[in-house]
C-alpha cells in the first residue's frame, strides 16, 4: 500500500537515524483542524519514542494516539474513527518497538500481581527489576491490558528473533483490527491505508512488518 505522505515519513526516518533533526519543535502560528499530512499514528507511550522526531512530523500534520504498546484498543478505534470520518485522516501509520515491556509480562500474570498473588509478583518483580507492590485488590477495568503473544522476555531484554516475532504479530493484529472494522473503510473512494513499522530503539530505524502474515497464539 503506496501512501505518499508515509513514504515521506520514512525518508525522514532514515535522517533521523542518521543524527539529522527534522521536526521543528517551534511554535508554528494558527493551523487549520484537520491534519495537514492527513495521517493519524498509533504508537507506544515508551518514552525512547519521540514520534514526531522519528517521522520527521511538523506540528499540525498528523493526529498521534499513544498507549501501552501502540496497541490497537477499542479506544484507539474509537479515535481513529473520529480521525479519519470528522477530520479526514487516510493514512494509518502502527508503531510497535523493540525493547518493549509489553513483552515482559501476560495479562493474567499482572492481573494475579496486582490482586495480591506471591508467585505472580514475584515473577513481576524479577522481570522489571524492582519491588512490584501488589494492591491486593480486584477491579473489573481496564478489562485487558493487552501484553503482546508468545513466550515472555525479561523487561528491556536485548532484541531477538523471537522478540520480533512477537511484535510483529501484534502489528497485523491491530493492521487486521483497522482493515476489517466495518467504520474504517479499506476500499472505495474514501478508503484508508494501513501500514505497520518496528522502531528500533537501539538504531531510530524503522522495519516495515509485512501483511498479511502470522498473528500468533496464546501457547
Amino acid at each position: 500500500m503506496a501512501s505518499s505522505n508515509t513514504e515521506q515519513s520514512l525518508a525522514h526516518n532514515q535522517r533521523y537515524a542518521d543524527g539529522q533533526a527534522v521536526h521543528q519543535p517551534g511554535y508554528p502560528g494558527k493551523q487549520p483542524i484537520r491534519p495537514a499530512k492527513r495521517m493519524a499514528v498509533v504508537a507506544c507511550m515508551d518514552a525512547r519514542l519521540d514520534v514526531e522526531d522519528l517521522l520527521g512530523l511538523q506540528t499540525g500534520d498528523a493526529h498521534i494516539i499513544r498507549n501501552a504498546g501502540g496497541v490497537v484498543s477499542d479506544d484507539a478505534i474509537r479515535s481513529l474513527i473520529i480521525s479519519h470520518h470528522l477530520l479526514d485522516t487516510r493514512e494509518i501509520v502502527l508503531i510497535h518497538h523493540t525493547r518493549c515491556g509489553m513483552l515482559a509480562f501476560t495479562d493474567d500474570l499482572l492481573k494475579a500481581g496486582l490482586e495480591g498473588d506471591p508467585a505472580a509478583t514475584k515473577l513481576l518483580g524479577q522481570a522489571t527489576g524492582r519491588a512490584f507492590t501488589s494492591c491486593g485488590k480486584c477491579a473489573a477495568m481496564p478489562s485487558a491490558f493487552h501484553a503482546f503473544r508468545g513466550p515472555l522476555s525479561a523487561l528491556d531484554a536485548a532484541g531477538d528473533s523471537g522478540q520480533s516475532e512477537r511484535l510483529a504479530w501484534d502489528v497485523r493484529r491491530g493492521m487486521s483490527a483497522i482493515l476489517n472494522h466495518p467504520w474504517l473503510p479499506s476500499n472505495g473512494p474514501d478508503a484508508v491505508t494501513v501500514r505497520g513499522f518496528i522502531y528500533d530503539v537501539d538504531t531510530g530505524q524503522l522495519g516495515e512488518v509485512s501483511y498479511p502474515g502470522a498473528m500468533g497464539s496464546f501457547a
